[in-house]
């Protein structure tokens, strides 16, 4: 495309010459050059602006195509397994009765341990442990995972999980995000680690101050085989109303099993539910 801008001696006309697949003659007065430069430029701005967005709505649909990764919330079982989870962030105060229900009812679980307090309470960890109950990992410092890189995830796992190895001597393969936060980048720096993402099918909302009764309400009616339930430590009402919610449980036909005795480890795939199914 070329222009060429022929003048006139009384310099108020001007010729624009314009090859387009063919040739082209128009007649402008000044005013109206100056008209069409400036519709010209929007066009162009406009043009790039179209173009930068498509591209960018190209990048925005590839992302969401992507393969959502997810936790593993229930497990797909014919057996009436289901496994009952505590999270320990907070005191100790209560561990030495809940350890003792458990006992009497002969259950073991499994306790997602924040690093902050396994610091804390090393002898309590120790005491679940020689208990035979299951020790998971719950973070290091609790932090909201889904504003962190790939790399602080995978420090905020394992180094919850030095400790555990520190005082139990073993390490373990069970990752419990805080706040059931989760996105893409956090599930994959734990698997990548081979850790089981472990989410929750029920919960008690017992740090909510829920009553026994209450917790009880949450459940009754709902549990299947390969649910996971959550309750946590240092709550109000928890320790007190263990006995009762596991004793409930039973009554209906459930054996309480820790994370590992009912979650498969391979051949298997997570449905877009977060269910745990067998190849």
């Amino acid at each position: 495309m070329g222009f060429y801008y022929i003048s006139f001696k009384n310099k108020r006309l001007l010729i624009e010459y314009i090859l387009l697949g063919g040739y082209m003659f128009l007649i402008f007065s000044k005013e109206k050059i100056a008209t069409y430069t400036v519709s010209i430029f929007t066009v162009i701005v406009l043009f790039f602006a179209a173009s930068n967005f498509a591209f960018s709505l190209g990048e925005t649909v590839e992302v969401s195509s992507t393969e959502k990764l997810l936790p593993i919330y229930k497990v797909k079982t014919e057996e009436k397994n289901v496994a009952l989870t505590m999270n320990c962030a907070w005191n100790a105060d209560d561990i030495d009765k809940i350890l003792e229900v458990l006992d009497k009812n002969e259950v073991k679980i499994t306790f997602f341990m924040v690093g902050d307090w396994i610091e804390k309470f090393p002898e309590y960890v120790k005491k679940i442990n020689e208990a035979g109950h299951e020790i998971g990992s719950h973070s290091n410092t609790h932090p909201h995972v889904n504003n962190l890189t790939y790399e602080k995830n995978i420090e905020e796992i394992e180094a919850s999980n030095d400790k555990i190895e520190k005082i139990v001597g073993k390490r373990t393969k069970l990752y419990r995000a805080p706040y059931g936060e989760y996105n893409n980048t956090v599930i994959k720096a734990a698997e990548d680690k081979e850790y089981y993402v472990i989410q929750w099918s029920l919960d008690t909302l017992d740090y909510t101050g829920l009553t026994g009764d209450e917790m009880w309400k949450r459940l009754n009616g709902k549990i299947t085989g390969g649910d996971i339930i959550l309750t946590h430590n240092g709550t109000k009402y928890t320790a007190d109303s263990l006995d009762m919610l596991l004793k409930n449980i039973k009554e209906k036909g459930f054996n309480i099993v820790p994370i590992s005795n009912l979650v498969y480890k391979d051949n298997y795939h997570i449905d877009s539910t977060g269910m745990q199914i067998p190849e």
